[in-house]
């Protein structure tokens, strides 16, 4: 893996998970309490033994330079490893990135200074855990000039959602698709597609050809999916990879984040009893930063009033207090505190959210630096909440970062507050 040089796609907007993309980069919205998205895919580099990184970014990059840079020190440069966090910088024209292909071309001196074998291409918006090397070994075997990473899916379940790959009884690409409504069949299994999972492994050489005429293209669109990979499939041989999963459970895991209600589902994949996403496997470790909280902890435990402070099928951060309230099937990220009698319910709360007494959450994601005032219910209304909040298709209801909730007036006098 020393000869592969690995860019990773940080620059989206993420416009289907606004709020949370309002002040930060997709790749940098949180995960899992702890986690920021790009964590995963990075993690995957380094359990795979890839040590030449390059993190393209773009939009609203502050936050997700700040994590890189505290959590993702750890290369020699010495031993020739690296991270390197590259913004767009107009070097082949007048366009900021337009394209996939098009951030690429535009660092396309980096992999001729470098010189490597391969260049792999990631997405930094995907939770997933795969060992490249399987990949570049794949590669080599079948002599592929590009070979494509795929997940097998049920058709209905594709149709109008993913790019579509269509490939030969010998899995060779001879077709792509963006969302079709009618995906092509995997050959032999009439009720399963491929689809494309955004993952890219050139030889170099082949890249550099492709990326050169794709610049010259007008009518482009400057995309691997739309453009680069079925020109390619044309002239020299595109295989596609059938991802292998290394989450170690029964059924692959992949998600691709890009919505509000796929966001919700891949967090709370995690505080199942049996996780579907599993961060606690140590031979497939998934780092990160962490800040230097006190450990989480539960206060009170008066039945009597039913001040308790009880926390279940949950994943809590350091820095937590459950002083007296109720939590359950939610994430907690660092530093937050929900107060005596307090309701979490099917919720993520994000970094230095405090919940105030007697407040009640449900199916809801509140992000960072928001105080839930007493009495407050969100996710109880769903009408009422429209009128404050973002509400999903499927009734998540969403605050935006550092929002001022008004304190309701109790229905009732409460004694004890």
């Amino acid at each position: 893996m020393r000869r592969v040089l690995t860019f990773i796609m940080a620059g989206g907007k993420g416009e289907r998970l606004w709020p949370l993309t309002k002040d930060r980069a997709k790749p940098a919205v949180p995960f899992g309490g702890i986690y920021r998205i790009i964590d995963v895919t990075l993690s995957n580099c380094i359990n795979s033994g890839i040590r030449k990184i390059h993190v393209l970014i773009q939009y609203k990059s502050i936050s997700l330079q700040r994590h890189l840079r505290m959590g993702w020190n750890i290369f020699d440069a010495e031993l020739g490893e690296y991270i390197d966090v590259i913004p767009a910088q107009q070097r082949t024209g007048e366009h900021w990135y337009r394209g996939t292909a098009d951030a690429i071309y535009q660092n396309i001196y980096s992999i001729e200074q470098e010189g490597p074998d391969h260049v792999l291409v990631l997405a930094g918006d995907h939770i997933y855990k795969m060992n490249y090397a399987d990949m570049l070994a794949f590669h080599r075997e079948r002599r592929a000039a590009v070979t494509v990473g795929v997940i097998e899916m049920a058709r209905d379940q594709a149709r109008g959602q993913f790019g579509i790959l269509e490939v030969d009884a010998q899995g060779r690409v001879v077709g792509f698709e963006e969302k079709p409504d009618e995906p092509r069949p995997i050959p032999g299994e009439p009720g399963r597609c491929y689809v494309s999972m955004g993952i890219y492994l050139f030889d170099r050489l082949v890249l550099e050809e492709a990326l050169t005429e794709d610049a010259g293209q007008a009518q482009s669109s400057h995309d691997f999916g739309r453009d680069v990979i079925p020109r390619e499939a044309r002239r020299v041989q595109v295989m596609a990879y059938n991802f292998k999963d290394e989450n170690k459970q029964a059924s692959k895991y992949w998600r691709d984040i890009g919505t509000l209600d796929a966001y919700y589902e891949a967090n709370m994949d995690l505080v199942q009893v049996s996780p579907q996403f599993n961060l606690y496997d140590r031979d497939w470790p998934i780092r990160t930063y962490h800040e230097q909280w006190p450990p989480a902890k539960t206060v009170f435990a008066d039945e009597a009033t039913g001040r308790v402070g009880t926390l279940l099928d949950s994943l809590v951060s350091h820095g937590c207090i459950i002083s007296g309230g109720q939590v359950q099937r939610s994430i907690l990220s660092p530093d937050v505190r929900v107060n005596s009698f307090a309701e979490v319910e099917d919720a993520i709360l994000m970094e230095h959210v405090e919940v105030g007494r007697y407040a009640k959450i449900k199916r809801a994601i509140i992000d960072k630096d928001v105080i839930i005032p007493r009495y407050a219910e969100i996710g109880y209304n769903l009408e009422e909440d429209r009128r404050r909040f973002v509400v999903t298709e499927s009734g998540i209801v969403v605050v935006e970062k550092g929002t001022v909730i008004e304190e309701p007036r109790p229905a009732v006098s409460l004694a004890g507050t």
